[in-house]
């Protein structure tokens, strides 16, 4: 599951966990702390939430430092934190330190925080394992392709190599952002499969689409039904969903790629 639906808008679910996750851990951290003198409530919620925010940077920044290569070309997109670029242990350990360093410096708050982030820790972990995608193989939704018309399933189009499933529609104007990264990575990766599978829209509609756009893609597929998102767990737009040789997903993106994120990914699958 990627996403949650709230009316016409679909929400990434990850960030949603994890914010979930840090809010328990300081509603409890408070709890905890006014129980032991009413000022250290406050200073307790404030360190579980200075340790997310140490946790954040540490993850991103040694997401951009291992993919250095990837960011060189275009720096400012390390700012871009929408790209999903995160390790989460190493946010994990930064927070952790800090919680440490924060307990040390005043004794009194060291259950409070140790059970505040013991709780965050447990629900984010939980969370994510009982939502992470148990299926191993490809969907087989049944696509048309729109060069020729004939219909396949995603494992058929794979044959057995690694693939990027982009879930897309003309209407949506993040999808018409990121589709001349995804072009130029199609044409520089002979060795992965990428799959444009627009959601919902007619054959002419995805032509006038592309013409106009000046885009030669190719492998762009038709899901009329638009089956694809919900079999993936997502109903937001765009959707970019990494699969190995396999069949089996190894990432996945909801929203905006940007340039250096998909090369890090692409190097991460290969």
């Amino acid at each position: 599951m990627l996403t949650v639906p709230l009316g016409p808008l679909a929400l990434p679910l990850g960030p949603l966990l994890l914010m979930l996750a840090i809010g328990l851990a300081g509603a409890l951290a408070w709890t905890l702390g006014r129980r032991h003198a009413p000022a250290l409530g406050g200073a307790a919620f404030d360190a579980i939430t200075a340790a997310a925010l140490a946790g954040l940077v540490a993850a991103r920044l040694g997401f951009v430092l291992l993919h250095a290569e990837a960011y060189r070309g275009t720096p400012l997109s390390a700012l871009d934190i929408r790209d999903g670029g995160w390790i989460a242990p190493v946010g994990v350990a930064a927070a952790g330190l800090w919680l440490a360093w924060r307990a040390w410096r005043t004794r009194e708050l060291a259950v409070p925080l140790g059970a505040g982030a013991a709780l965050g820790l447990a629900l984010w972990l939980g969370a994510s394992a009982v939502l992470a995608p148990r299926e191993a193989g490809l969907p087989t939704v049944s696509l048309s392709a729109l060069a020729d018309g004939r219909t396949a399933t995603l494992p058929e189009i794979a044959r057995g190599r690694p693939v990027v499933v982009n879930l897309w529609a003309s209407w949506c104007a993040p999808c018409r952002a990121e589709m001349p990264v995804l072009a130029a990575a199609q044409a520089r990766e002979p060795g992965v499969l990428f799959v444009f599978a627009n959601q919902g829209e007619s054959a002419d509609t995805v032509r006038r689409f592309l013409t106009a756009e000046r885009l030669a893609l190719q492998e762009v597929w038709l899901d009329r039904g638009a089956q694809l998102g919900p079999a993936l767990g997502s109903r937001g737009l765009p959707t970019t969903v990494f699969f190995d040789a396999q069949g089996r997903q190894v990432g996945a993106h909801v929203g905006v790629l940007n340039e250096a994120a998909l090369r890090a990914r692409l190097a991460a699958l290969r």
